[in-house]
């Protein structure tokens, strides 16, 4: 009887022992928060998570403002996508690939959809008193057909007559200058930026000066910088101003 009992415990010993080998470590993981801020028009556009769409306020599709925020788990070794679509043609416009070893990079997530251009950014509209225009300026595609390694450039807004309005020492991709302010003087007249190298006289790239022409509208003026080809040839842009949809 003694000899069975024994053996009856040994192999509940070695059944506990074979199980706990057997059973798995839990994963290493990172609680993941981040905080979007977001605008698009006229785009209706979707968010996905691991393409699932994010509901906010009981909608899965949104317009003009989008704030939420997404709390989830990374586990390590695996990796999780955040998506931007637009919800009519259901065209990707960005992904987020999120990792247990980047997710502090996510924290914030900011981001502008017009039409022509998409933004990773955040920007207010700067305030502008009655009878002053002011400038913001952004150049998120700087070197895409110029070659250019620039991360930055400076860039010099004239009248028509060669008076200089306002200097911006750094314009760059991801976020837009301070704000230079200067008197209204006309509605019809438009402005002229110079682009050139950071703290020289040198165009950023080649040896002709190269010159945006731009709309000026009294009050705030956020302008974004885009290089185009045009039959071939490098040309800057600055048709799309930020300030019309806030």
């Amino acid at each position: 009887m003694k000899k069975i009992v024994t053996l009856i415990v040994l192999f509940i010993l070695f059944s506990c022992t074979d199980s706990s080998v057997m059973q798995p470590y839990d994963k290493a993981q990172k609680p993941a928060d981040i905080n979007i801020i977001g605008y698009s028009k006229p785009d209706i556009i979707q968010l996905r998570l691991n393409g699932v769409p994010v509901s906010i306020n009981g909608n899965t599709s949104y317009t003009n403002k989008i704030e939420t925020r997404l709390s989830f788990v990374v586990d390590e070794n695996e990796t999780d996508q955040l998506t931007i679509h637009n919800n009519q043609t259901h065209t990707e416009i960005a992904r987020y690939t999120i990792n247990y070893h980047n997710i502090q990079d996510f924290k914030d997530l900011n981001f502008f959809n017009l039409p022509g251009v998409f933004l990773q950014t955040y920007a207010v509209k700067p305030q502008v008193n009655l009878g002053k225009v002011g400038f913001e300026f952004i150049f998120p595609n700087l070197g895409e057909y110029s070659g250019s390694q620039l991360t930055n450039i400076k860039g010099v807004l004239k009248r028509e007559n060669g008076v200089v309005l306002a200097e911006f020492d750094n314009i760059g991709k991801d976020h837009f200058t301070a704000v230079k302010i200067y008197n209204f003087f006309s509605a019809s007249a438009p402005v002229y930026l110079e682009l050139y190298k950071p703290g020289t006289t040198d165009p950023y790239i080649g040896s002709e000066i190269i010159k945006v022409k731009i709309k000026q509208d009294i009050g705030a003026n956020m302008i974004v910088l885009q290089e185009v080809l045009e039959n071939g040839k490098l040309v800057v842009k600055g048709d799309i101003d930020v300030a019309d949809y806030l």
